[in-house]
């Protein structure tokens, strides 16, 4: 919980530089809050220097029946501007693959907007591969 605050603020910058969203910050705030008191919903990872967070993934949960096992979804991942290109991503990706793999999950599985090419570039020199699927949503509405 100590983190929420920097991860929420973090997300908030993480909108608007990949897709120029503006997000209203006491929904991100109570979003991080929620994910935090409920591990059935995620858990974040972050990187620190000197007690203060400069990167930050954040994992969610999908069952596969095909496969009987958990996948876990990469989201809301940030690493401060600063920092970028000196690796945080990669450790933060490594650390989150150990873990994945101790604990039997099939993949790991994220998106990216399609036009954050600086991401998409960086997934890709990470080892990532392109999964054939589209993917859509639909609004729920009462």
């Amino acid at each position: 919980m100590k983190d929420a605050e920097s991860i929420a603020r973090q997300n908030i910058a993480l909108a608007e530089e990949s897709e120029q969203v503006v997000l209203e910050p006491r929904t991100v705030h109570t979003g991080v809050h929620a994910l935090l008191s409920d591990e059935k919903k995620g858990f974040y990872i972050v990187a620190e220097e000197n007690g203060t967070i400069i990167g930050q993934i954040m994992i969610t949960y999908e069952w596969s029946d095909w496969r009987n096992k958990p996948i876990w979804w990469v989201q809301s991942v940030y690493v401060k501007k600063e920092w970028r290109k000196k690796g945080v991503f990669t450790e933060l990706l490594t650390y989150v693959r150990q873990q994945a793999f101790e604990q039997g999950v099939a993949f790991l599985r994220l998106y990216a907007h399609q036009n954050n090419q600086t991401a998409l570039q960086v997934y890709v020199k990470t080892g990532w591969k392109q999964d054939p699927y589209v993917i859509y949503h639909l609004p729920v509405k009462k």
